[in-house]
């Protein structure tokens, strides 16, 4: 089977509806590291030195090969990544190897889901 990677970079706001349609698209789980900081072409003004922009979440889905693109559109539309700028991004790599997938697996195949 093979997977590719997805970082999703997302206003911490919309991270609970980005995984509910990440998971609707066929994306079987995720893992979310908060409080993440980016700067986009133009950088955000602070206060007195602290930043005012929203704070960033990191979401990463390890997901079969040909679900990914249809995924990482989901994302795209739901974050609004393309309306205004600073809504954040999400990239989609190869995964060469990957151990601790076994449910994944399982449940896709469980699901006639397979890719190989």
């Amino acid at each position: 089977m093979k997977f590719k990677l997805i970082l999703a970079f997302v206003d911490d706001q919309k991270t609970s509806m980005v995984l509910d349609s990440a998971r609707a698209a066929g994306a079987t789980g995720a893992t979310v590291i908060n409080n993440a900081r980016g700067e986009g072409v133009h950088r955000k003004k602070t206060f007195f030195g602290l930043n005012l922009e929203a704070q960033r979440d990191v979401l990463l889905f390890v997901v079969e090969s040909h679900l990914a693109k249809p995924i990482l559109n989901t994302i795209s539309a739901v974050a609004e990544f393309d309306q205004e700028e600073g809504q954040g991004i999400a990239i989609l790599l190869d995964v060469e190897e990957a151990v601790g997938v076994a449910h994944q697996i399982r449940a896709l195949t469980h699901n006639n889901i397979i890719d190989e």
